[in-house]
């Protein structure tokens, strides 16, 4: 046994100990849990919950608990009326009562809240996988029958490589067979680190991924002051240079901070021929951007302009100065130079600033230079982070640049919706500009 699968294994067994080992149920009772097609899928696929062996007409609730890399508990439930023949479908019946209402076949999952405010689900270790447990409880408070569902980041044969090559740091994903494939660099947004939970899954569907850090990680520096663009044009070059990747051109995918830094990667390096922004803004942000000779300072901010929300969090939407103002001509990221195909996605409740606005900045700026390479797609009532399918909506959090708790919008389960259809289109924009993924690994799929 691999020393990946060990320690898969025995970080598992830590979070099922603190997930379920309270958990009691009727050994008696005749109800069964099932979970379709199956208990264990990826992250990013959907479930059917289905119980029988009640009563008619009897009222349960069903419970989904799973706890993060953090220790944080995330708990949902939904009331339900049996049928006539002591069932419920998830998929076909309205939850009466609990976190959410009506007829919501994945409300189990979206509608997940965590014991500890202003949190976001963590998944740090990706080589194991989360797992959730369901439980279908009387009006007394009995657990009648239960069910975990396992939910993976990684399909059998994509191999996991921590990278450490010159300058760069991060964790490289690749497809089983030889390839060769279409490849992705994935930045994640503010605060160190890397975020291996997109890479994985984007690896089970055929791209070789690179999940970047740019400080905060290893031997890079644990804060930043100022970003070097020539550190993510050698990450290019790395990937080029990889007998599994297809190439020529790499595709980039970013959130929140990192979209202005895949768009200026697309302004001034080569190789980049398709770039996925989601809830970008259109200038620089935060820390001067330096290239070569070249430095993009940053957009002002005026942190008086933000104001507190009736629950008490800070809205920091309007704080940035206006990219479109003369004075601030020189922060905006010159897309114009680009002739790569952009994919900006836009969370229109989007408070952390407003993606809409700087995307259609940036378009303006496309189009004033007569370029069509883009698309714009908008999500009404989505909030700021808009993740993988099923990952809980995360409303509000801390804030690293601001040092408080801010609002990040959206309604939980519209932006559920618009993680599906995003993820959905993040894949189909990938593979029209940079290719599909070989025949080989389509008929292992």
């Amino acid at each position: 046994m691999g020393f990946q699968m060990i320690r898969a294994f025995s970080t598992f067994g830590k979070i099922f100990q603190r997930t379920f080992a309270t958990v009691k149920m009727n050994p008696l009772s005749p109800a069964q849990l099932r979970l379709l097609p199956g208990p264990s899928c990826f992250f990013d696929e959907p479930v059917q919950v289905k119980v029988n062996g009640l009563s008619p007409q009897q009222k349960v609730e069903l419970r989904c608990k799973v706890t993060d890399d953090k220790g944080v508990v995330y708990n949902s439930s939904g009331t339900y009326l049996a049928d006539h023949n002591g069932e419920v479908d998830v998929s076909s019946q309205p939850s009466l009562a609990g976190s959410f209402t009506g007829i919501e076949p994945m409300g189990l999952f979206w509608s997940l809240k965590p014991d500890q405010q202003h949190s976001k689900l963590t998944k740090r270790d990706v080589v194991s996988p989360i797992q959730f447990l369901f439980e279908v409880v009387s009006g007394h408070g009995e657990v009648l029958a239960q069910e975990i569902n396992t939910r993976r980041f990684m399909a059998d044969g994509v191999r996991r490589i921590p990278v450490k090559d010159g300058r760069i740091r991060g964790c490289l994903f690749l497809p089983p067979g030889p390839g060769p494939f279409p490849a992705v660099i994935d930045i994640y947004t503010l605060g160190g680190g890397i975020s291996e939970v997109r890479a994985s899954l984007l690896a089970n569907k055929g791209f070789v991924v690179l999940a970047l850090a740019y400080y905060g990680y290893q031997d890079l520096p644990k804060a930043v002051s100022k970003l070097d663009l020539e550190y993510f044009e050698e990450a290019v070059t790395f990937l080029q240079k990889l007998p599994e990747v297809k190439g020529p051109g790499i595709g980039v995918l970013s959130i929140s901070k990192s979209g202005e830094l895949s768009l200026a990667m697309a302004s001034f390096l080569s190789g980049i021929s398709a770039v996925a922004c989601i809830n970008s803004c259109s200038a620089n942000v935060l820390f001067p951007l330096h290239y070569k000779d070249m430095v993009i300072p940053p957009l002002p901010s005026d942190i008086k302009r933000a104001f507190i929300t009736e629950s008490g969090i800070v809205d920091i939407r309007d704080t940035l100065a206006d990219a479109a103002a003369e004075e601030n001509l020189a922060c905006v990221i010159p897309v114009e130079r680009t002739n790569c195909n952009i994919l900006f996605l836009v969370s229109e409740d989007d408070r952390n600033w407003n993606s809409l606005y700087h995307a259609q900045l940036a378009t303006k700026r496309l189009r004033d230079h007569g370029k069509a390479n883009y698309e714009i797609i908008t999500y009404p009532k989505a909030g700021h982070f808009l993740e993988v399918p099923y990952m809980p909506h995360c409303p509000s959090g801390f804030h690293g640049a601001v040092g408080k708790v801010v609002n990040f919008g959206g309604d939980p389960k519209t932006h559920a919706e618009a993680q599906i259809d995003a993820w959905k289109k993040i894949q189909e924009f990938f593979k029209k500009n940079l290719g599909c993924v070989s025949d080989s690994y389509q008929s292992m799929l």
